[in-house]
Formats: C-alpha cells, structure tokens, sequence
C-alpha cells in the first residue's frame, strides 16, 4: 500500500466559479505512480465546495441559480450581523455541499463517469487563493 500527497493552490476569480479539476487531479495521480485505490480531495476552506457535475455551461447556470433559490444572497444572516462580512449565505450553502470529494481509480486513471467532472466551485463573494489538499493512497 502506498500513499502520496499533494497540495496545489488555486486562484478563483468571483462568487460562482465552477473550477474543472479532471485534468488536474489526473496529473496528480499520475504523479503518484499508484494504480489502484483512492484519491481524497479536500478543500480546508469554509465557503467552497468540491463535487461532480457534467462541466457544462447551462448546468453551471443551473447549479448558481438552484443555490441562489435555496440559499439567497439577499437576506440577512446571523453572520452578516455578527461579521458584516457579507458571506452568511456562503456559509451555509458550503455546509449543505461538501469540503471534500473521494474518487476510486484503477489502471492510473480516475473512475468517473463519462459526464462526470469533480469540480471546485467558490461560494464566497469575491475570488480568493484557495489551497486544494490531494491525498491518494493505493497499490501500484
């Protein structure tokens, strides 16, 4: 069994961002030089969030307008009052997706769906320097 880890920073540019990480996380595991088992993606942040998504266009605007349905930018939040920092929907809604991803791989590729892309997608107002922690553990 072995492990590999790696941590790669990732600027996003606004509330919204859907960040495709296929080609990245794949490099990564390439640069393990394992071939089967596990690839942990994590995110230590508080308002982002990773998960799969078909990477495409009215999807992505699908995905902003249900999270602005459910979770409005607009209201007032106990945070905002507290912090008037403008980020309380932020907040929740990284709590109802996830700071994390978990994705089998064999023969050294990701096994994922044919529409299916992990993502990053920053929930927060403004763009921000977000730190992506890459953990796989597997045979070769």
């Amino acid at each position: 069994m072995g492990k590999y880890r790696e941590i790669v920073n990732i600027r996003t540019e606004a509330e919204g961002d859907i960040i495709d990480l296929s080609a990245l996380l794949a490099k990564v595991l390439q640069n393990s030089g394992l071939g089967e088992g596990f690839l942990c993606a994590f995110v230590p942040h508080s308002t982002c969030a990773l998960f799969t998504i078909e990477y495409e266009l009215g999807l992505q605007k699908d995905m902003r307008e249900t999270l602005q349905r459910l979770m409005p930018d607009d209201i007032e939040y106990e945070h905002h009052l507290r912090w008037r920092d403008g980020n309380g929907h932020s907040h929740i809604r990284a709590s109802f997706l996830s700071p994390s991803l978990v994705i089998p791989f064999s023969d050294g590729e990701l096994d994922l769906g044919t529409w299916q892309q992990p993502v990053l997608m920053e929930l927060d107002p403004s763009g921000r320097d977000r730190k992506l922690i890459i953990q796989i553990i597997g045979d070769i």
